[in-house]
Formats: C-alpha cells, structure tokens, sequence
C-alpha cells in the first residue's frame, strides 16, 4: 500500500505551517494536523513583527527569505502583512555607538538600514520623548502582520493550492512500516505519509514523552498588554529600545557589545524578569506593549504559573511613558506567551525511525526565520540537494 501523503505536518502553528507550504511548494502532497481548531500556541501570543534586523547574521537570511515569502504570499491572498518598518532608538552614547556599528554590519550584508538624528526621530514618530531618544535606526523593508489573523488566512491560502488540513485532530501515535509513516488520532482517523514532521511541541511531549524530558528545551514566558485604540495617533513602525539593543542577536555581532554588556544596570524588576520595551500598533489602533521574559528548563515550566504579574507589567508602563507619550495608556488586554527554544542548538531537532522528524524550539525567532529556516529544512529532509 502506497502511503496516502509524501508529508504529514503536525502543528498548525507558523513553524510547521511553513514547512507545509514550502512541500507544496516542491510539488509534494501534504497534510497539516493542528489539534485545536486553530492554532493556540506561541504563533498567537507575539506582537507579530518579522524583523530580520534583530537576528545574527546566519539567522538574518533565513528572516530576510521569510519577508520574500509573506510578501509573495500577500501579493496573491491578503495575509494581513504590512510593511512598515522597524526602528531602534538609542538612548545614550553607547546605544547610538552600537546602532552605528549595526548600520555597517548591515551595508556590508546589502541589507538596507537608515541611520536617522535625533531631529528625524522626533519629526517622525509622534510623542516621542525628546529627553529619550538620540538616535535611530530605521530598516525600511521590515514588516509586521496581526498573528491570528495570518495564521488561519495562511492555512485558507494554502488549502486553496493543495493543502489537506485536519483541525481538532489529536495524533496519539506515530508507527514507522516498512514503506512509511502511520499516524494515529484520537477521532479514530489513519493517516499515512512517506515522512512526518512534528512541529509542535505539546504533540513532541504526548508523542515522545522521555525525549521531551531528556531534552534540553528551555520554555519562556512572556507578558505583554494591548491598549484601547489611540484614536488618529499613528506610529509610523515597529518600536525597539534599550534593553532590545542590548539582547538582540545582531547587536551581540558589534565590536562594542561587550563593553556595553558589562556596564549594564537595571531595576530589580527589569533584570529580573528580562524586561525590553517594544511598541507596535495594531490595525484597530492600539498599541502592543511588552515584554518580560522569565526562562525555566521544559521539566520545571509548572513552576512559570498561569498568572500574570503585575509589577511587570506596572514597570512595563513605567518604562514606556518615558519613551513615548501616548494619548492613552489605558490597557484593554493582558496575556501571556509560552516560546521554547533550545539551549544547544538554534533549533531543537531530532529524527525517529529515519522517516520521523521533530523540529520545534525554535524561541522567538518563529515568526521571523519559520519560512525562511522551513524552506531549508524541507530540502535537507527531502534531499533535494540540486534545489
């Protein structure tokens, strides 16, 4: 019996989205298994900015693939992308030393960044407090999308193109034959595919319990708020700052970072808790606000808690003002986001059976590098080595 797929995906989220598209992409048949109706997970809970700017340079090239394949994707179906751009703003001599560095890094790269005064900033970006900022850095083919919304548009657009999707289907077993993969689900259904790639890392637990434990994945909490709707305020792009500067992977490339690294002072609250300021307008108006970042090994993530705290998100606010003057700070959500991502490799992978893929824990690097890292990954397991 031949097997019905030459890919079964499980995980509707962007990861194994992306490595769905880009089988199709190639000519192969393929499922998407997502156990939820929708996707619930880490591709929902984020500010939905793909942002190659701040990724290290290997990682750059699979986020600068990615913004190639979104705007390919949104010139056919209306995927919600909206290029923007992204600016960091440096706040002292040291940040602007690194946004100058960066700027090099990037000319270098051929990838387009604009250095901007103090005087561009505050012309441009309304509210902007002028005792903040000193300088910028703008990379103007940058762009953002709202997450739930792309989500499910992206799986409508590629079951339009081939994709079989099975929504509110569980896989409780994966079984290697002589020819293929099966996969069980907990609705009685039987799939059956040349090869299986599980991007999901609830299933990876349920499926491959030890591995998961022995595995060295790190699960992050994140917080973040929405405001109400500013009304006619308009923030021309994403917003980066301070902290980010500091822990993005392309700042840790600049000849300066160290010695920056090493004079850093922060709150309690703020170091603790991994505390960065970002700023991103959504389409109703409000602005996105965060983030925290608190870390703990997959084997303890109980220990994280459902609840939110408050005097992160109290020093969020606080933060915030100082850098911009919004017309409101009134917060109509607050939520929280759970990214794994490995401590030894960029990307947690593994394979089962030879025919068995896992690839999860890929932080938050999902949203920018999924299609760009998927694209690559579908060719090594596919061996389509002359593509």
């Amino acid at each position: 019996m031949q097997p019905q797929y030459d890919l079964i995906v499980v995980g509707g989220g962007v990861l194994g989205t992306f490595h769905a598209y880009h089988a199709l992409e190639r000519g192969l048949k393929v499922a998407l298994i997502e156990r939820d109706n929708t996707p619930q997970g880490a591709t929902i809970s984020n500010f939905g900015q793909i942002v190659p700017s701040g990724m290290n340079s290997k990682w750059q090239l699979f986020g600068r693939e990615s913004l190639r394949v979104y705007k390919e994707i949104q010139q056919q179906f209306d995927i919600s992308v909206r290029q923007e751009g992204s600016v960091y703003f440096a706040s002292n001599p040291k940040e602007e030393q690194l946004l100058v560095e960066l700027h090099q890094i990037n000319k270098d790269n051929d990838y387009p960044s604009v250095l901007l005064t103090k005087k561009k900033c505050l012309n441009s970006y309304p509210g902007l407090r002028k005792d903040y900022v000193t300088s910028g850095l703008f990379f103007p083919e940058e762009i953002m999308v709202e997450p739930r919304v792309m989500i499910n548009r992206l799986h409508k657009y590629l079951k339009a193109v081939g994709l079989v999707l099975f929504s509110n289907c569980t896989v409780i077993d994966c079984m290697a034959l002589s020819n293929g993969i099966e996969v069980q689900c907990s609705n009685n259904k039987s799939l059956s595919a040349a090869k299986v790639i599980i991007c999901n890392g609830t299933d990876f637990k349920t499926l491959y319990p030890k591995l998961f434990r022995e595995s060295d994945l790190v699960v992050s909490k994140l917080q973040m708020m929405q405001t109400k709707s500013q009304q006619k305020y308009r923030l021309p792009s994403s917003i980066f700052t301070g902290r980010a500067i500091r822990s993005y992977g392309a700042f840790q490339e600049c000849p300066s970072y160290t010695g920056m690294k090493s004079g850093e002072k922060f709150s309690s609250v703020g170091k603790k808790c991994g505390v960065q300021i970002i700023f991103k307008q959504s389409v109703d108006g409000s602005i996105i606000l965060g983030e925290s970042q608190q870390s703990v090994y997959v084997s303890k993530i109980d220990t994280l808690g459902t609840d939110l705290d408050m005097d992160v998100d109290n020093y969020i606010q606080q933060e915030a003002k100082r850098i911009i003057d919004l017309p409101t700070y009134e917060i109509q959500r607050r939520w929280y986001g759970l990214f794994s991502h490995c401590k030894s490799a960029d990307v947690y992978q593994a394979t089962i059976d030879d025919n068995i893929h896992i690839v999860t824990g890929i932080g938050r690097k999902g949203l920018t590098g999924s299609a760009g890292f998927a694209k690559a990954n579908i060719h090594q397991i596919f061996n389509l080595r002359h593509v």
